[in-house]
This record gives structure tokens, sequence and C-alpha cells, in this order.
């Protein structure tokens, strides 16, 4: 499998903000939090999850969510945010290291709650994060 990793274009960063934008409009104004915490975005994730304002066949929606998820992976694991393109496509991606260890998180909730899964993020964001440690040895 031919894949080639490239940085983001201004186009992608251009997108993946408008994901964050919508993820972020579910912080009630009054919260007294930020969004910059990643404790805050795996809550918020867990709201729009719980509170069916993205469900299944809202695959944008979902997928927005996992923008926002793979921010928290980016910042937990160092990992930034590249472009992946192989001959499934050209999608958005973690670059957990140079062998490549390659993460695609956008999809990661999506693909759960539309084969019928219950999501926990705080959950999910560990598992993601302890498997791609321990496929790097840094367990």
């Amino acid at each position: 499998m031919s894949q080639t990793v490239s940085e983001l274009t201004e186009e992608d960063r251009d997108f993946l903000e408008s994901q964050r934008y919508w993820v972020a409009g579910h912080l009630a104004d009054d919260a007294g939090v930020s969004f910059d915490d990643i404790g805050v975005k795996v809550q918020v994730i867990q709201a729009v999850l719980d509170n069916g304002w993205a469900t299944e066949g809202e695959t944008a929606k979902l997928q927005a969510l996992g923008v926002v998820f793979g921010d928290v992976l980016s910042e937990l694991l160092s990992a930034p945010w590249v472009i992946v393109d192989d001959e499934f496509g050209r999608d958005a991606a973690l670059l957990v290291s140079e062998d490549p260890v390659i993460l695609f998180p956008i999809t990661m909730i999506s693909k759960r709650i539309e084969d019928g899964e219950a999501v926990d993020v705080a959950e999910l964001v560990s598992i993601a994060a302890e498997g791609a440690m321990r496929h790097l040895g840094g367990e």
C-alpha cells in the first residue's frame, strides 16, 4: 500500500477549524471554562453525543466531533495533523511517529455510532492513546 504524508494546506486547516467551531458552539457561553482544555473538549463531545445533537446518519457532525477528538489525541501524543494520500483517498490524520504510526481520529467516533455502539469518549481517548503508545513501545 503506497501512501504519502504531507503537511496540511491552508484549505485543510480552514476545514478542520470549521469543524472545531461547530463543536465548540455547544459549550455554553457562561460555562466559565476554556474549549482549549482537553477535559472540556472530551466533555463537550460526550454531551453532543448524549444529547443526540449528532446521531447515526449525521456523518458530517460525527466527523466534526472526530476532529476535536483528534485534537485531544494530538495534544496527548504530541502528534501533528497531517494529510495522508493513499488508495482510499486523501484524509487528515495524526502522525504519531515517522515509522509511520498514523491515526485517523476523524472517523473513530462516527464509525462506532454508525455501528450502533455507545461511545464513552474518555474511554476511547484512553484506548487510542494507549494503543499508540504500546505500538511505539513507550508504555
